[in-house]
């Protein structure tokens, strides 16, 4: 018998215990010593055990040209700069050759002026080619062969945010490759040749944080994967290849971050957090990805910290994926890891700006990139407000050029469809384009308390309600709607998800008098309904998201006697369809209905609704997760 080397062509790793899902192994932070003068906006450079901080900023005390060495255990005073400022840009591989470019300081503001330490004093040297601020950790190299990168620059109208790189080699600065996305309060490190930026500022008003992430090779910025929370101020260590980058600022009004983020060189993986959420800080241009340091910053605003953190991780990454197969010799079975459904909890997200009900399915995107649009805000009125969500924080962008709620809707963040309206059913469709709505083709049917689903150039909208509840069934190609298949069951206010030709409905109210809710759920093939097995719970106004193989619903409004009439029941529960039955989940932490929820069984968001029996309403998100585990698998 051949064994599974000959057949596949490698061999089965062999573990002792089950792997762990996606950690450095044993990577965590520890409290290092004190600076003797805590600031924020500094420069830092050298190595975990030999690093050091300069100039920065210290509230109301304005701006320092303090500089300080770390020992490993201990901080000592150094010579100090020359010129106080903050918010530049510092650099330096060692302790003792470190260089701090452009900055900010009261009077005169933006700054080009360049400084180098050689181990014993501050140098001016010629400045940078455009004067510039806000460009927090956002340089790579040494100080013979250095490279500073975006940041806030008056000279840049409208956005201010710059993606101008200049590379230093000791004596003078040369203008390289822009950055792909103009950006400031960035995280960024490596090498002249071999450098990674993440995260930061893109725009000023409204001020808009960014996921995304570059690589430059010694000429040009190339895009890579998008870090898992947008933030900035936040600090990196490491490499290219090998990156961490931990801290900064995730939402609006102070929410700083304590999150840690690595790069492997393909994508970004959530690690241990630091011990405290902060912001501003710094760490050395020598650390790396299994031993860095985080010094200073702010946590929370305007509250200056003074506080060191030490990184210690093995420098071999493990991280776990979807599928990794491996035989667990303890144990004497083959195993396979999986996403975990079942384990799948709720965490809180961002708060929206408006909070709202009746969003219904007038969502589009997913948890880490969604869009809620139109709905109702107390006192009861129709609402045309737009916002999107970039996995921490909302954001109010372009509104609708019709207030509306119950409608439907379907896409991603940046490319969205709104679908009809109650009340006055209307057959007004709209397109988002990821900037702004434009109307489009008209449906053929005016009704709300659609269930809708797909692209926003090939999306199915199903039941809802006229003068009375329907079931007929329109699909959109990108350039009009045709009557298709209709549902078995008339119904409104089903929780859906899919696509055009794997679409899934479930619950919703079927009668008014008495109200009744239902538990049917049916699933599309892309030509016709087939009812399948039903909800554990009756419930209207849940919402979720998925397919037909593999779906979730959460919240809405139970069919619990007695029914107030007039009033809603809200209720909490999660339901997750595996293509062949509904099983009940970690419910969310708010009961709600009438909110909006998109995502998939695996990644989820859930914001605004209707939070109690009365007219109480929730500008709160939360985001569901599903994890990693092991299951063992057959094997002869």
């Amino acid at each position: 018998m051949a064994n599974y080397s000959n057949i596949k062509g490698f061999t089965v790793q062999t573990l002792s215990t089950d792997t762990v899902a996606s950690q450095a192994e044993g990577g965590s932070w520890a409290s290092g010593g004190s600076l003797n003068t805590g600031r924020k906006d500094g420069g830092g450079a050298g190595t975990q055990t030999a690093a050091s901080m300069f100039f920065g900023r210290n509230p109301p005390s304005s701006t320092l040209v303090v500089h300080e060495y770390y020992n490993g255990t201990s901080w000592s005073e150094q010579a100090d700069g020359n010129t106080p400022r903050g918010y530049g840009a510092g650099l330096g591989l060692t302790q003792t050759a470190s260089l701090y470019a452009g900055g900010y300081a009261p009077s005169p503001g933006s700054l080009a002026n360049v400084e180098v330490w050689d181990g014993s004093s501050w140098t001016e040297v010629n400045d940078i080619n455009t004067q510039r601020e806000n460009i927090i950790n956002m340089s790579a190299g040494s100080t013979t062969a250095g490279l500073v990168y975006g940041g806030y620059a008056p000279s840049n109208p409208p956005s201010k945010a710059t993606g101008k790189t200049e590379e230093w080699d000791g004596t003078n600065w040369t203008e390289t490759g822009d950055l792909n996305n103009a950006r400031y309060e960035g995280g960024g490190s490596g090498i002249q040749t071999a450098a990674i930026v993440s995260g930061g500022y893109q725009t000023v008003s409204p001020a808009s944080r960014i996921v995304k992430s570059e690589q430059y090779n010694g000429s040009s910025w190339t895009e890579i994967s998008n870090i898992n929370t947008a933030r900035t101020g936040l600090t990196a260590g490491g490499l290219y290849t090998s990156n961490l980058i931990f801290g900064g600022n995730a939402s609006p009004g102070g929410g700083n971050s304590a999150k840690t983020e690595f790069w492997d060189g393909t994508s970004w993986t959530e690690l241990s957090d630091l011990s405290a959420a902060k912001t501003l800080g710094n760490s050395g241009g020598g650390t790396t990805s299994s031993s860095s340091l985080y010094f200073g910053g702010e946590s929370p605003a305007p509250a200056i910290v003074d506080t060191t953190e030490e990184w210690s991780a093995p420098a071999v990454f493990s991280k776990q994926v979807e599928g990794q197969l491996f035989f667990n010799s303890t144990a004497n079975a083959f195993k396979e890891t999986i996403q975990d459904i079942a384990s799948g909890t709720w965490a809180s997200g961002g708060t929206m700006n408006s909070a709202r009900t009746n969003i219904g399915g007038m969502f589009a995107g997913n948890k880490t990139a969604g869009l809620i649009y139109g709905g109702r805000e107390a006192p009861p009125a129709k609402v045309a407000y737009t916002e999107s969500y970039d996995g921490s924080s909302w954001t109010e962008v372009n509104d609708l050029n019709t207030a509306r709620h119950y409608g439907g809707g379907a896409g991603t963040s940046t490319a969205a469809l709104c679908i009809g309206n109650s009340a006055s059913p209307q057959t007004v469709v709209e397109n988002w384009n990821g900037s702004s709505w434009t109307e489009i083709s008209e449906i053929n049917t005016g009704r709300g308390y659609w269930t809708c689903a797909g692209t926003s150039t090939d999306a199915i909208a199903a039941n809802g309600y006229t003068t009375t509840m329907v079931n007929s069934n329109e699909l959109w190609d990108g350039t009009s709607w045709t009557e298709s298949g209709n549902t078995n069951s008339t119904a409104d206010s089903r929780s859906s998800g899919g696509n055009t030709s794997a679409a899934i409905q479930a619950g919703g109210y079927i009668t008014f008098s008495p109200p009744t809710n239902t538990t049917n759920t049916e699933i599309w093939n892309g030509s016709s309904w087939t009812e399948v097995n039903n909800l554990n719970q009756k419930e209207r106004g849940a919402q979720g998201g998925g397919s037909s193989t593999q779906a979730l619903a959460c919240g809405g409004t139970a069919d619990i006697p007695p029914f107030p009439s007039g009033l809603q029941t809200p209720v909490s529960s999660t339901e997750f369809w595996n293509g062949t039955t509904w099983t009940e989940l970690n419910d969310l932490s708010t009961t709600k209905t009438e909110h909006g929820s998109r995502g998939n069984a695996l990644n989820n968001l859930s914001a605004g609704g209707q939070v109690t029996n009365a007219a109480s309403y929730t500008g709160v998100s939360e985001e569901w997760t599903a994890g990693l585990s092991n299951k063992t698998i057959t094997s002869s």
